[in-house]
């Protein structure tokens, strides 16, 4: 007897679970259709109230809503949440999360949201994802709910503090605790407790938050508010200042790149090369192809395809360079106006050459994992991986070419040749081998800064002559043949351009960096570093 209890006991006992979670899903999809009201403040009530009931599931519900992906099927009044491919919506069941089908644009109608309904939309599903499994979500969660006035924000915040134990997330979750209660809160020392918890952050959004505050009038903290505001605005111009500075860091590693091969073709050897922004094209197109035989053969190892294309585009330009020297250079050394109408043809040529193999249009060439993403701090400062990355390789590829030209035989007879051709000549060092081997370095080099630009510009037949003009001014005003000057010259016409374009633009700031240079040089013909070299003997 007390056996058939237990077993009628367990069977009571799932018919009362299967009952519940039907029960669930009809008040969740009541909950869902009430989103489709006919006023904005019926539906601003139907989101509160998916957010009170707690359901995980409504949560990509709501996102689908922001996105403009939920819809009605018309046929059966079913709610879907779709996915547009061409002029077809794949359909998801917005209940049960199950795919069922097809729908042409037709068969359907979509959910409407406005922008008071977005920013209640965004608390909600704050309050639905603070308690994640994934750190991200969790991050995401604290940030929507930063911008809620919710009092009810405000337990829920301090419910998922007591529970959380990582360290980046629980500085998001204080924030955002701060700011709901400086907002929602009708207790005063709680609120001025939250005011001078937000002023230990540097933050952006603080800025609308705290002149909401500081305009009220008659709220005890407006003044409070106000000066913190201040504080916050001279931080945040410090933390402007300091992004700037690595932008310009950053625009001056690739001018350091692009111009590094020139200071040695043209620096060293007196040769006007407009052909340089072509061997730049040229290492970008050798990373394209590079990255389409990893992606054929070997796709598990994508990752690594840029440390197999450093080396390709130095020895694939560098094989283009040595033989426009020995083809059409050694016939007009001395002779530059001849070199510059000489190279700029070969450009030309080589345009039209990249443009019959791979056509005109954009190559797809893909930044692998460990560049992608970016560092963000509380502050707004923004460093993204891909530019870091070549910053360090721009200043790894400077260190290189100073090591080859100091401490090996060739650099010494490169030196050599520079300073005295005949007595070099006359100590037996074969000048048009040096003389060759040198372009083809700076072409090499040319060829590497083409795979470091094919990570943050668009790889196309032109994407050299974005880059000749900026590499030209970086040599001359570095000091014509002087790797110590091209790389300060680099770095300072990038940081000068970046603290002018936010003032006159980007257009008038190249102007203004080139009315600058042209009025240094008649001061100082030689740079800022001059080096003594064939050009300046003759």
């Amino acid at each position: 007897m007390s056996k058939l209890g237990g077993i009628l006991g367990a069977v009571l006992l799932l018919f009362g679970a299967i009952l519940a979670n039907q029960a669930t899903a009809a008040s969740l999809e009541q909950g869902i259709a009430a989103l489709g009201g006919k006023s904005f403040k019926a539906r601003i009530a139907a989101v509160r109230a998916l957010g009170a009931g707690g359901d995980e599931r409504a949560a990509p519900v709501l996102e689908a809503l922001m996105a403009g992906k939920l819809f009605t099927r018309k046929a059966d009044k079913k709610i879907v949440i779709v996915e547009k491919k061409g002029r077809v919506y794949f359909l998801t069941d917005a209940v049960s999360g199950a795919k069922i089908g097809q729908a042409v644009k037709k068969a359907l109608k979509k959910f409407r949201v406005n922008n008071r309904m977005r920013g209640v939309i965004r608390g909600v599903l704050g309050a639905l994802t603070l308690l994640h499994k994934d750190p991200a979500r969790r991050i995401a969660a604290a940030n929507a709910l930063f911008r809620s006035t919710s009092a009810k924000s405000i337990q829920l915040i301090e419910a998922a503090l007591a529970r959380e134990s990582d360290d980046a997330v629980r500085q998001r979750m204080e924030r955002a605790l701060a700011a709901v209660t400086v907002s929602a809160s009708k207790d005063l020392t709680m609120r001025e407790a939250a005011l001078a918890s937000l002023i230990e952050f540097t933050d952006p959004e603080l800025r609308g938050l705290l002149g909401r505050i500081a305009a009220i009038p008659g709220d005890p903290l407006a003044g409070k508010a106000a000066k913190a505001l201040i504080e916050i605005e001279d931080r945040l111009a410090l933390w402007q200042t300091v992004e700037l500075i690595f932008q310009g860091v950053s625009l001056g590693s690739v001018l350091l790149l692009a111009a590094v091969g020139l200071a040695i073709t043209f620096g060293v050897m007196g040769v006007i090369n407009m052909a340089h922004g072509e061997l730049v094209m040229i290492g970008a197109y050798t990373t394209f192809m590079v990255q389409e035989a990893f992606r054929a053969w070997i796709p598990d190892a994508f990752d690594y395809s840029l440390f197999v294309a450093v080396p390709a585009a130095f020895l694939v330009a560098g094989a283009f360079g040595v033989a426009i020297e020995r083809g059409v250079i050694r016939h007009l050394y001395g002779r530059p106006l001849e070199t510059l109408l000489a190279t700029w043809g070969i450009s030309l040529i080589l345009q039209q050459l990249v443009r019959s193999f791979f056509g005109p249009t954009n190559q797809d060439v893909s930044t692998p994992s460990w560049m992608s993403g970016a560092y963000e701090s509380a502050s707004g400062l923004v460093l993204t991986y891909n530019r870091i990355t070549i910053i360090v390789f721009a200043l790894l590829v400077v260190a290189g070419i100073a090591i080859v030209l100091r401490k090996t035989t060739f650099g010494l007879q490169m030196r050599a040749v520079t300073q005295n051709r005949a007595m070099a000549s006359s100590m037996g060092i074969r000048t048009g081998w040096v003389d060759a081997m040198t372009f083809g370095l700076g072409a090499g080099i040319a060829g590497v800064a083409g795979v470091a630009l094919s990570q943050i510009d668009n790889v196309s037949p032109n994407l050299g002559q974005a880059y000749i003009i900026d590499s030209f001014m970086v040599v001359v005003f570095g000091g014509v043949g002087n790797l110590w000057g091209t790389l300060v010259g680099a770095f300072s016409l990038g940081i000068l351009n970046k603290f002018l374009e936010p003032q006159v633009g980007a257009v008038l700031a190249k102007i203004l960096v080139l009315v600058g240079i042209i009025l240094f040089i008649q001061k100082r013909p030689r740079g800022l570093f001059a080096l003594k070299g064939r050009a300046v003997e003759s």
